[in-house]
């Protein structure tokens, strides 16, 4: 079978670089008819240890940073002979490149095509510099067609920011480049894009996928009412990819109720790009091995960690020639297991804890945001808006109902108990009807 090939393809004017080998790889296994979604784990291996070792000897070439801490670490040459080597490379961290622009740069200056950064809401920004080559050709080699079923006959809503960071721009350039998806660039809420005209836009060109964050997809259905276009009628979605936030499994199901369409969870960031995506099987993100190669280690001792067992995540870009990102400190928290999946994706499996810094201490133990979440969202009569506010060892949870009977005394009253059942903590309870809605990140937890 011939492979669905990108729809639009760039060339890059007298472009050469160490990731040109790599076309020849992608080439052969669209010959082949494959993806590397369904290749045997030693091939998929291969593959990622000459992609590392190439882009260690473009680092070790091009960046006096990386170059230095290398030979730091006893490196002479910049090469590892297995995988598992990997563990040996010194780890990135983010307050080293926070607020510096060249730290990392492996490019000259005017090869830079884009430039990205973190919102810096935790200190100064990470900047990540892209080539027009990172961007348009070996951001686009590894294909996903197990796991991205969008065709030319899609309509791709976006929903996600295109101000500063990744999120809107990549997800518009994958829809774009690799499938021929005609893009709604609805950005998330701004000034030239409010609620209203962003539901009118999705109902007029009969938008079929949106990208989004899982709080603006419940802002959106909420919404929807109130401006009287009908979710399921004026607008028929058939996939909302969720990405920007994490959630629970719970608070996806009611999504995919109030939509009537299967939503996928996306985990990527905007300083290594995509990294793991949900097939339909919803056990998991299968990492995005063509791309990255992760790892998994303890956030103290920072060793690796096996299968199954929970640490922080490490993201290493294997396609990256302005600015990749070696062995980088993602501060989120999951553990990996083999793919065993019914969908016969090879590529490993990554299970989502959320971030290092918003995990609950409740009773002695440390809690996901998202476990906490999904204990909430059993409950029908509470809405999607909530806060979790940890003060000095209490925990408190403000919630709205949601087209209930209850009396706010009674609604308090179920959660409570609910929650105790569920987390054998004590929590105070209030019925709020005024959380506020947001068009940026979501906060939700408060400590």
């Amino acid at each position: 079978m011939k492979l669905q090939s990108h729809k639009m393809t760039v060339s890059i004017d007298e472009h050469a670089s160490h990731l040109e080998q790599f076309k020849a790889f992608y080439k052969q296994l669209d010959d082949e008819g494959k993806t590397i979604e369904k290749l045997p784990r030693q091939r998929i291996e291969d593959y990622q240890l000459e992609a590392i070792n190439a882009t260690l000897a473009h680092v070790w070439n091009r960046n006096e940073y990386y170059r230095a801490k290398l030979e730091e670490a006893g490196f002479t040459a910049p090469k590892i002979d297995r995988l598992e080597q990997l563990s040996t490379v010194p780890l990135l961290r983010k307050d080293v490149i926070r607020g510096d622009k060249q730290k990392l740069l492996c490019v000259d200056p005017k090869e830079i095509g884009q430039v990205h950064l973190t919102s810096g809401t935790s200190g100064k920004p990470i900047y990540t510099a892209y080539t027009l080559a990172d961007q348009y050709v070996y951001d686009l080699l590894p294909k996903y067609l197990e796991l991205f079923k969008e065709t030319d006959a899609d309509v791709a809503a976006v929903a996600l920011p295109y101000e500063f960071a990744l999120p809107g721009l990549g997800f518009q350039r994958l829809f774009q480049f690799a499938f021929g998806t005609a893009v709604l660039s609805l950005g998330k809420g701004g000034y030239m894009a409010p609620v209203d005209k962003t539901l009118e836009l999705m109902k007029e060109y009969q938008a079929t996928v949106l990208a989004t964050t899982p709080s603006y997809a419940a802002l959106l259905a909420e919404q929807s009412e109130r401006y009287g276009i009908k979710i399921g009628e004026d607008i028929k979605l058939r996939r909302i990819i969720l990405t920007g936030e994490g959630c629970s499994h719970t608070f996806r199901t009611r999504l995919e109720a109030w939509w009537g369409c299967e939503v996928s969870f996306f985990y990527g960031s905007t300083e290594c790009g995509g990294v793991a995506v949900e097939c339909s099987h919803h056990k998991g993100y299968h990492l995005m091995e063509g791309h990255v190669k992760v790892e998994i280690i303890d956030p103290v001792t920072e060793k690796p960690l096996p299968y199954g067992q929970t640490g922080e995540i490490i993201v290493t870009t294997l396609l990256r020639e302005g600015m990749p990102m070696v062995r980088y400190r993602s501060g989120d928290i999951g553990y990996l297991q083999p793919s065993q999946c019914a969908c016969g994706i090879m590529m490993d499996v990554l299970h989502l804890r959320g971030r290092m810094e918003s995990m609950l201490h409740l009773g002695g133990e440390d809690y996901s945001p998202f476990l906490i979440e999904h204990f909430l969202m059993e409950i029908p009569d509470v809405g999607m808006w909530y806060h979790f506010k940890l003060n000095k060892g209490k925990f408190k949870i403000e919630a709205e109902p949601f087209r209930t009977k209850l009396s706010d005394k009674q609604l308090a009253a179920k959660i409570k108990k609910h929650m105790f059942e569920r987390i054998g903590v004590e929590c105070e309870v209030e019925i709020r009807h005024d959380i506020p809605r947001t068009f940026g990140k979501a906060t939700r937890i408060f400590q």
